[in-house]
C-alpha cells in the first residue's frame, strides 16, 4: 500500500515541521540520507551500510526521496546495470539538521535500551529506599 503523500500543508501552526518531517518519515529515509553525505553510493553499497533494511524496503525509501527532490538516481546504460544515488541540492540542505541529529544521538545514545524509571505508583525496592 501507497503512503499518502504530502495530503494537506495548510500553513496551521506545525505546518513546516510536519512538511519537513514529512519528506523524511520513512524508516530509513534520514540514515540513507546520512549516509549520502559522503558522496555518491550504488544500491548495494547503500545495503551495506544498513544491513537491517530490506531490499523493498530500501528501494521504496529510495523511490520516494527521488519523487520528493531529496536525491538524484543516475542510471548508467550498461550491463549489468549501474544505478547510483546522491543528495540533490534539496537534499544537501539537510546536512545541518542531519548533523545535529547525529550529535543528539551520539550524546543519548546511552538512553537507548535502558529499562525504565519505575512508576512513582509503584512501591520502592529496598535499594532505593535505603538511600
Amino acid at each position: 500500500m501507497a503512503k499518502v503523500r504530502h495530503s494537506r500543508f495548510d500553513c496551521s501552526p506545525g505546518c513546516s515541521v510536519e512538511a519537513a518531517i514529512g519528506l523524511i518519515d520513512g524508516k530509513w529515509k534520514s540514515v540513507i540520507l546520512f549516509h549520502l553525505l559522503s558522496g555518491t553510493l550504488r544500491f548495494n553499497e547503500i545495503r551495506k551500510t544498513i544491513p537491517n533494511a530490506t531490499q523493498r524496503m530500501l528501494t521504496n525509501q529510495l523511490r520516494e526521496m527521488e519523487e520528493d527532490g531529496l536525491i538524484s538516481r543516475k542510471v548508467y546504460a550498461q550491463v549489468p546495470p549501474k544505478v547510483e544515488y546522491s543528495l540533490s541540492p534539496l537534499g544537501r540542505s539537510m546536512e545541518p539538521v542531519l548533523l545535529t541529529l547525529k550529535q543528539w544521538g551520539d550524546a543519548n545514545l546511552g538512553l537507548y535500551g535502558k529499562p525504565k524509571v519505575a512508576n512513582a505508583d509503584e512501591p520502592a525496592s529496598a535499594d532505593s529506599a535505603a538511600a
